[in-house]
């Protein structure tokens, strides 16, 4: 059995994030760093997807006229984008 490096470019910011974790102490090298955040990514995607599925069965469970139409007509922002209008002829500009 061959043995068979692999080697993978980074980004400079990606690079520089895995060597502030070995600086930290959070790893013992950038390899380990790189390798150790994968996994939590894709722990983390294994936990995302199966929160979405559990999402997506309940949503189908519902019978069929609890579900409420899709609008039509006019966009997802459409009643923000009317509110905030109306705020801005009223001279309301927030607190922001």
């Amino acid at each position: 059995m061959g043995v068979h490096k692999h080697s993978v470019s980074f980004t400079d910011t990606a690079f520089a994030f895995a060597r502030e974790l070995v600086e930290s102490g959070e790893y013992p090298n950038v390899s380990a760093a790189v390798s150790g955040e994968m996994t939590r990514a894709r722990a983390a995607r294994a936990r995302e997807k199966v929160l979405f599925e559990a999402e997506v069965q309940r949503s189908l469970a519902l019978p069929l006229d609890i579900w409420e139409p899709v609008r039509t007509g006019d966009t997802i922002t459409t009643d923000t984008r009317e509110h905030l209008a109306r705020r801005v002829q009223a001279g309301d500009r927030g607190s922001a």
